[in-house]
């Protein structure tokens, strides 16, 4: 997109505030932004079911969580932050323009990316876009002594890669990490060989991914962060591989948590339009491969993102399912239960997208489950939680500082075990934290006798 044209998109969505505010947000409740804003005042905090167990963070911010050691530990490293130091409001503070800012405006010159395609069990591509460069002010040595952690962004589901995506990842490699972004069948140029599309919680092809990731970086930490809808991908992972699942930390920006609700409360429309706009493009070079699979028809005349999803993986012609169906298989927190790595969600009270956290997020995930903390902030917008350029979005920086928290306390934990091993011979409970476990593969093993896919690569 050129920057005429994204200039007169972002001056038409302004335009569009203007007139329309207040839109309605029909998540649990028909609620709109002002609405939501005038019950923190009166409440005292962007929600009232969040008030146990808060702790104040600086900015306004508060994280929610179970009491635990590892919550004291971030909520330390947190408190330290100067991410979260609060600054002078600007024309930029409000949650549709962070918003449009992040999804609308041209990415600029991003990071240098170095392309590899995988070919799945089934015959199906993904891409894997490794960050190579630039880093130009230097780079940090985040884990003296040891390798690189390698750092897993997942995009949103609609595969669009945002500005806020390859901040990160330019940030990141600043910071000592390897990051590396993750496409979907058919996402940001992947080609769709098959007539087959990743559902919105399906793991399976995350999981062949990953494992090979592991198979190039076999010692190195793994931390893995997913951006907006993108959230339902990690967290189906992370609950469906439980302590195997190779990751020592996570983090989801604006995560959508209740995704049936989400789909079926519809959202503001020019965020609908947009979202369903952008898919439709993405998937028009490929109608006539999906002709055999789904009514293309139909598919492109839908109004709104529940009946895209339904009819693209419900109304198959091969095999259909009921809506009900579709979500048992692809709820992201079916599993939750099952998770074992400490995972932070950033969400923002003023969020337009997701709607108000008290309608949107399970308080009880938070207050009940030991591995999930919510940093919950009043303003942010979807994805957003921009500052002034050139500083990167402080939900960035709080994600590399709770990951190097979590680097240490990990690393005191084997300190202190290795002294419980040696006064004795006693071994203090089962493991939890799989994602420490340092899994070698002897570099003399084929690859193709351990993998039954394939790589390439293309630039």
């Amino acid at each position: 997109m050129p920057p005429w044209a994204a200039a007169l998109a972002l001056l038409l969505a302004a335009l569009a505030l203007l007139l329309l505010r207040p839109w309605k947000r029909a998540v649990g409740a028909r609620t709109s932004v002002r609405d939501h804003e005038e019950q923190e005042v009166a409440s005292g905090g962007p929600a009232d079911q969040f008030s146990d167990r808060r702790e104040a963070l600086p900015g306004g911010c508060s994280l929610i969580c179970k009491p635990s050691a590892l919550a004291q530990c971030l909520l330390r490293a947190l408190r330290r932050s100067a991410a979260l130091e609060p600054s002078p409001r600007s024309w930029l503070s409000g949650p549709h323009l962070q918003t449009f800012c992040h999804f609308i405006l041209p990415v600029g010159p991003g990071p240098e990316l170095a392309r590899e395609y995988l070919q799945l069990a089934d015959d199906g591509l993904v891409a894997l876009d490794w960050v190579i460069g630039p880093c130009a002010r230097g780079r940090r040595v985040t884990n003296p002594g040891s390798l690189p952690p390698v750092l897993l962004v997942i995009p949103n589901a609609w595969g669009r890669l945002t500005r806020n995506v390859l901040g990160l990842c330019l940030l990141a490699l600043e910071r000592g990490y390897y990051p590396v972004i993750f496409h979907r069948r058919g996402h940001h140029g992947c080609p769709l060989v098959s007539p087959r599309l990743q559902p919105f919680g399906d793991p399976s092809d995350l999981k062949e991914a990953v494992t090979y990731i592991r198979f190039r970086h076999p010692a190195a930490p793994l931390f893995a962060v997913s951006e907006g809808s993108g959230s339902a991908l990690l967290l189906s992972y992370l609950g469906e591989c439980g302590s195997s699942s190779y990751v020592t930390g996570a983090a989801c920006i604006s995560p959508v948590l209740r995704c049936r609700e989400w789909f079926e409360a519809g959202l503001p429309w020019p965020y609908e339009r947009g979202f369903l706009l952008h898919q439709k493009i993405a998937l028009s070079r490929y109608a006539s491969a999906l002709e055999d699979t789904v009514d293309t028809g139909k598919l492109f005349r839908s109004g709104s993102l529940r009946e895209f999803e339904e009819t693209l993986f419900c109304h198959t012609k091969s095999c259909p399912i009921s809506w009900d169906t579709y979500w048992d298989l692809n709820d992201p927190l079916r599993d939750v239960d099952e998770a074992a790595v400490p995972v932070l969600c950033i969400c923002s009270a003023d969020d337009p997208v997701c709607g108000p956290p008290d309608h949107t997020l399970p308080a009880e995930l938070f207050h009940s489950n030991p591995y999930f903390f919510l940093l919950l902030s009043h303003h942010g917008g979807h994805c957003g939680f921009l500052r002034p350029e050139p500083l990167p979005a402080w939900s960035h920086e709080v994600i590399l500082e709770s990951f190097r928290a979590l680097t240490e306390f990990f690393r005191m934990e084997e300190r202190m075990k290795g002294l419980s091993r040696r006064r004795t011979s006693f071994l203090g409970g089962r493991r939890r934290w799989g994602g420490l476990q340092k899994r070698e593969v002897s570099p003399s093993s084929n690859l193709e006798e351990i993998f039954n896919w394939k790589r390439s690569y293309t630039r």
